[in-house]
């Protein structure tokens, strides 16, 4: 009688304390983050970055490579317009243009005293054109209104050609490419407002994945596939950019 008594308690309070765990898992978790509407609904996001290097060598000497005598440039301009149709998410689309061209008059390559390579009239130039899909997230830091986060997803579809020559006179061959590029990517980022309506941005790639299709012809006779697939999964510091962004 006694050992009944006990289990009958413990039974009760077993479902007395699954009561109340059923109670608080029906309560929903809650971090206390407080997001306010840092980029308001309904406004235009618009901005251009233009890069734009240039260099030239006169007998320059690099690691093995001497007498390195030619220019190199390369430009770059890529419009942007986005629009905020939800607060803090934004949506929109950029445009990219590249081109580069280096000429290499002469230079060698010195391995030791007996051994060297030499080449002369290489020229190379490339055009490319890049569109894409790109949807922000902002994210506030604090209660101000000055500093902020986003994290932006970019699409690229993108395509372009490049020419590239070597030699003189019955020496001469050149090459011509075709290609296309398809591009997946992570790029989060940091804004600061310098008023009500321009801000700085800086941004950098983390997470990406990249298809290209090139297709050569040397010669007019010879004629080539290249395909290559590459996905990163890291910080690259190569990638980070600034730019100039105005909200309207």
């Amino acid at each position: 009688m006694y050992l009944f008594r006990i289990l009958k308690i413990a039974l009760a309070s077993l479902a007395v304390l699954c009561a109340a765990g059923s109670a608080d898992a029906q309560e929903p978790f809650k971090r206390g983050l407080e997001q306010i509407s840092f980029i308001p609904k309904g406004q235009w996001i618009t901005g251009v970055s233009v890069n734009y290097s240039q260099s030239s060598q006169d007998k320059y000497q690099f690691l093995i490579v001497e007498n390195i005598n030619g220019d190199t440039y390369s430009f770059k301009v890529s419009p942007m317009l986005m629009y905020c149709f939800k607060d803090n998410l934004a949506a929109g689309g950029k445009f990219s243009y590249t081109r580069s061209r280096t000429r290499l008059n002469s230079a060698s390559v010195i391995l030791d005293t007996e051994t060297s390579y030499d080449a002369d009239h290489l020229y190379a130039i490339t055009s490319n054109y890049y569109g894409t899909a790109v949807f922000r997230n902002y994210i506030s830091l604090g209660s101000g209104m000055r500093f902020g986060m986003f994290n932006e997803v970019q699409l690229e579809l993108g395509g372009g050609q490049s020419k590239i020559t070597n030699g003189t006179g019955e020496d001469f061959t050149g090459t011509f490419e075709r290609n296309f590029s398809m591009n997946i990517g992570l790029t989060p980022g940091m804004v600061m407002f310098l008023n009500n309506y321009s801000a700085i941005e800086v941004n950098i790639g983390v997470l990406g994945f990249g298809y290209t299709d090139t297709k050569s012809t040397t010669d007019r006779i010879y004629v080539a596939h290249r395909k290559s697939r590459h996905a990163n999964f890291k910080i690259n510091l190569f990638s980070v950019s600034f730019g100039c962004v105005f909200y309207l």
